[in-house]
């Protein structure tokens, strides 16, 4: 029987990774929007100065089975500050393979991002959802999330390239 194993990610999970997140945007139909590379993947989370952090679930293959480890989901995330409530970390992306859902590998993955959260003593964690991932809302807050829009009528914005340009004077 295979077993689960959620760890860090390393450099050489970037291949993985980066096929995730293909999925992750696929699901979301929005494909044409990753302009992500596997090197801009690596330079970004694993150089001297990390833009991110990353781990991984990996499918741990029975004794004697002759397959080794697969990646079947991750979970992207960064740290941020709060004016408010200083450290913060922010889970952009959390992806399971859809034929591994249901198995509680979403839940362990946001269990070990909230373990690093405590580690480097975060106060809060946050992440976004589409609001038509009834599927997802309804787990995060099972998990005990709040939903920010609902509670206190936050919303979200970006700034895409052309409005930082512009901004910038550039």
């Amino acid at each position: 029987m295979a077993s689960l194993r959620i760890r860090a990610a390393k450099e050489g999970d970037c291949g993985d990774i980066l096929r995730l997140i293909r999925e992750l945007a696929e699901c979301e139909k929005l494909s044409d929007q990753v302009q992500i590379s596997e090197e801009a993947l690596r330079a970004d989370g694993f150089g001297e100065n990390p833009f991110y952090h990353c781990v991984v679930a990996e499918i741990l293959p029975a004794h004697g089975e002759p397959r080794g480890p697969q990646v079947v989901g991750y979970g992207l995330y960064y740290f941020i500050y709060s004016t408010w409530k200083g450290r913060n970390v922010y889970l952009e992306d959390i992806y399971v393979m859809p034929e591994h859902r249901g198995q509680g590998i979403g839940s362990k993955i946001i269990q070990k991002v909230a373990e690093v959260a405590l580690d480097k003593g975060c106060t809060q964690f946050r992440l976004a959802v589409l609001d038509w991932n009834k599927r997802a809302i309804d787990l995060y807050k099972a998990l005990g999330a709040r939903d920010l829009t609902e509670a206190e009528g936050w919303h979200s914005f970006r700034f895409e390239r052309e409005a930082m340009r512009e901004l910038a004077g550039r």
